[in-house]
């Protein structure tokens, strides 16, 4: 029987049609270097899903499997409407597999390179469904370690209150999981180096403020259009993590108050101890700061999509952006 293509090798598409641990592929969706995504169907019951599989040489990283299938099911387990539902994680001919519901929106990287820089409303309304999962999932013991925008997902909303729903997705493949087999070393990361904390860098012990940090490059690039630090090679943007500085908010967005220049220097500091505590917490601050008004000293409410409008602001329909980006593909 003639040996089946591997995913990592070849043309796009190779294994369109092809069936996979009870799921058949249909098409593409994305690949980075260590995982291909694809949207399959689900044959024994009947539904979409997107399903990731894992390069091949990680099944064969005991360390490896054992924190796949620990972070897997503690993902699984967390039960959030911002986190992507993961339906099924196992190993199959030698191929790790993640299957997870399946968002037919767009994700935040494409709808910024397309839209660009999003207006206060709407940023702070993604940022604070982010910072919910985000801290949900440090109730459960579990760091993202790659906040990114390819990470956030962003499928329609319910209503003209609610335009957007946004799922945060990826938390079955850690750099955690990565740098303790061999795969990562110091100055070598999976995905880009735009939104990774200093002590990640550095090699330090990580928490969950590392994510604070991560979420707030982020933040950083859906009001600027950038993130924070912009450098000609990798080892300058290493080191800016580490000892620059960053470009105050307002130098990019002078609509913006002042006020928002210091919470964002806050969550992006070089010091853990430093930084909020919460993403919650960060994005609490920012609306404040944005709005005029002091921040809240009592804990924010866990999920809030739906704020209200900003001063001067009309909430009934959904922001122009949103229409074309949030399009799901065509079949």
């Amino acid at each position: 029987m003639p040996r089946e293509s591997s995913p990592f090798s070849g043309t796009a598409g190779d294994l369109t049609g092809r069936t996979v641990a009870g799921y058949r592929i249909e098409a593409e969706l994305g690949r980075g270097g260590m995982a291909v995504v694809y949207r399959a169907r689900d044959l024994r019951l009947e539904r979409t899903v997107a399903l990731k599989l894992l390069a091949p040489e990680l099944a064969r990283n005991d360390t490896f499997r054992r924190r796949f299938t620990h972070e897997s099911r503690v993902a699984a387990a967390i039960d959030h409407p911002h986190i992507v539902p993961v339906f099924e994680a196992g190993e199959t001919d030698g191929v790790l597999y993640i299957a997870m519901r399946y968002v037919a929106g767009s994700d935040l990287r494409r709808l910024l390179d397309r839209a660009g820089p999003l207006p206060p409303a709407p940023a702070l309304r993604i940022a604070a469904q982010v910072a919910s999962a985000l801290d949900a999932a440090h109730e459960h013991g579990l760091v993202h370690r790659d906040v990114k925008p390819g990470n956030i997902l962003v499928d329609r909303g319910t209503d003209s209150d609610h335009p957007e729903h946004v799922y945060l997705t990826d938390f079955g493949l850690t750099k955690k999981s990565l740098s303790l087999t061999g795969f990562t070393t110091v100055g070598q990361f999976v995905g880009t180096l735009d939104y990774v904390a200093p002590e990640q860098i550095s090699g330090r012990p990580v928490d969950a403020r590392c994510d604070v940090y991560g979420f707030a490059c982020v933040v950083h690039e859906i009001l600027t259009g950038r993130p924070p630090f912009l450098r000609d090679d990798d080892m300058a943007l290493l080191w800016a993590h580490q000892y620059d500085e960053p470009p105050p908010l307002t130098e990019a967005r002078p609509d913006l108050p002042p006020q928002a220049d210091a919470v964002l220097a806050r969550a992006l500091a070089k010091s853990p101890d430093d930084r909020y505590d919460t993403c919650l917490a960060f994005v609490a601050a920012l609306r404040a700061a944005v709005r005029g008004a002091p921040a809240r000293t009592h804990p924010p409410t866990r999920v809030d999509p739906g704020a209200a409008p900003l001063a001067g602001e009309r909430p009934p329909s959904p922001p122009r952006w949103a229409a074309p980006v949030l399009t799901p593909p065509a079949r």
